[in-house]
């Protein structure tokens, strides 16, 4: 029975991973598991953060299997990678030379703009749409222009106070409405 699911195109091990099969599971987890870690310890040379990274990725992976909807799975394993390394090395202190690492990682050459990324794009876009007229500007000058507090405090003649608080409350509405993997994606490239 292994052998017939190792010869299994990767669509039809995630139709498998839908109906919780964990041999589909298991091939799956063989396939990649050392191209993840490698392409992990590339971007971040920590073996046991890589290690724990590409656990968590197959964790989510399996329990999420049943409601997700996955064009190209070694694509979206490749994201995966980057995205929460990105994320783990956001709550460390670093420099514009870390940055400026973050931003030149590759995406894996396999990798193409898919219809699930555009409608995922689409779906954050909708959502930073829906706050207020003054919150979306704050939160637009502060997440994709990089500007600091002060600076749109300056910019808009608000408070420090006022600015935070509009950043806080974009923050809260993008929490509600998104769940937690997709909030990751957006605070991290944002960020970045």
């Amino acid at each position: 029975m292994r052998e017939k699911l190792t010869s299994l195109p990767d669509n039809e091990l995630q139709n498998l991973l839908k109906k919780e099969d964990e041999g589909a599971f298991s091939v799956i987890f063989d396939r990649y598991w050392k191209k993840l870690y490698n392409y992990a310890h590339k971007i971040y040379r920590d073996e046991e953060i890589c290690q724990d990274i590409v656990q968590e990725i197959f964790i989510s992976l399996w329990n999420n299997a049943s409601s997700s909807n996955i064009l190209n799975l070694e694509a979206y394993l490749m994201r995966s990678v980057k995205y929460r390394i990105a994320n783990h090395i956001r709550g460390l202190k670093f420099s514009q030379e870390h940055i400026d690492v973050l931003q030149d990682i590759p995406t894996p050459s396999k990798t193409t703009v898919d219809i699930e990324y555009q409608e995922f794009e689409k779906g954050i876009l909708t959502e930073i749409e829906k706050l207020s007229p003054k919150c979306r500007e704050v939160f637009l000058l502060s997440r994709f222009e990089n500007y600091t507090n002060s600076e749109i405090a300056k910019k808009l003649n608000l408070s420090v106070h006022t600015v935070e608080k509009h950043i806080s409350n974009a923050i809260k509405h993008l929490r509600n409405n998104l769940d937690n993997y997709q909030l990751a994606i957006v605070v991290i490239s944002l960020f970045l």
